[in-house]
């Protein structure tokens, strides 16, 4: 802990207080330096004020700096979709728009919160915010998660995942036809410099600790002027689906973040936007941690997402069958 001292220069007279706290103390967020102001740490001529208060020339600011403290997951009674449990690790089919674990800003509600909330041990780890978690999915991806219920399991799954056995497979629908029936993807993924919430695969980011990534897919329908894909994982980089296609220029279906468009055009129809990206992990297969057994779980696809494939069936004047006779065949 220790207290900054500065006194409001000419040129940010008029600014807010978090604003002006947040720059003259970097290595402070924004998000903290608001904490700090509401906590009553932040005095103006002595005087505690609100973040959004504007400063005037010459003010004396004092901030007294304190780590926050550790967050920790707390139990929430929220119903889950359970596909597989045993003694050492749980399967869940998680929803889209959950978060896996809570951060910053995102305390409830997650997948963490809810397994607590079944009352089961959980793997423990160094972050308090992240029990039995071994891999995640993006908030707006659905489907097959696998958590682990001890330490040993946890060892045990996340060296499989390093080794790559864990089998990772999507169903993702994807905007523009394919030419290819099958192929694969292998471009270096990293984080983009200059829009830090996203990932890319451009040249000029891959001397920025780039990390290989291979993605490989085949087509399994056809369906207007988009392609519904099964994808194979190997290896797990943030957004690497997501990023790999829109590498392509075809972007997952309602991945706005990646270029996707934010409404489907169907010949002259147009498509409600979906509301999330048509992205789905279907299949999971791993290795039980104990006895070696070889185990796949299977998530249906969500309601919203079939839905969504037989309105652009019907305005495509696709025969809605073929769709059913694909994913019965996949799933």
């Amino acid at each position: 802990m220790r207290t900054t001292f500065f006194t409001v220069a000419p040129e940010d007279a008029g600014e807010r207080l978090d604003r002006v706290v947040a720059a003259h103390c970097p290595e402070l967020s924004r998000t903290r330096a608001q904490e700090l102001i509401e906590a009553g740490l932040v005095l103006v001529e002595g005087r505690a004020a609100k973040g959004a208060s504007r400063v005037r020339d010459g003010q004396r600011i004092s901030v007294e700096e304190q780590p926050r403290p550790p967050m920790t997951a707390h139990a929430e009674q929220i119903p889950l979709d359970v596909l597989y449990e045993d003694d050492d690790v749980i399967v869940i089919n998680k929803a889209a728009g959950m978060t896996v674990h809570a951060g910053a800003g995102n305390p409830r509600g997650t997948l963490v919160n809810a397994l607590l909330g079944r009352g089961q041990g959980l793997s423990q780890s160094s972050d308090l915010l992240r029990p039995g978690i071994v891999h995640r999915l993006d908030k707006d991806t659905s489907g097959t998660i696998l958590v682990a219920k001890n330490d040993f399991a946890h060892a045990k799954v996340a060296e499989d995942f390093r080794q790559r056995v864990v089998k990772k497979t999507y169903l993702a629908l994807v905007q523009g036809l394919l030419a290819e029936d099958k192929g694969r993807i292998e471009l270096a993924i990293s984080r983009d410099p200059l829009r830090r919430t996203r990932m890319t695969t451009k040249r000029s980011a891959i001397l920025q600790n780039a990390r290989e990534a291979r993605t490989d897919w085949r087509v399994l329908a056809r369906v207007g002027e988009t392609t519904l894909v099964e994808v194979q994982l190997h290896t797990g980089r943030t957004h690497q689906i997501r990023v790999h296609f829109a590498a392509l220029k075809h972007p997952v279906v309602g991945d706005t973040l990646y270029g996707a468009s934010a409404r489907l055009h169907v010949g002259k129809n147009i498509l409600t936007p979906l509301g999330r990206n048509f992205l789905h992990a279907a299949k999971l297969g791993f290795r039980q941690p104990r006895s070696g057994a070889w185990i796949e779980v299977r998530a249906p696809l969500p309601h919203e997402l079939r839905e969504f494939l037989l309105e652009l069936c019907a305005v495509s004047g696709e025969n809605p069958s073929a769709i059913d006779a694909a994913l019965a065949a996949y799933l």
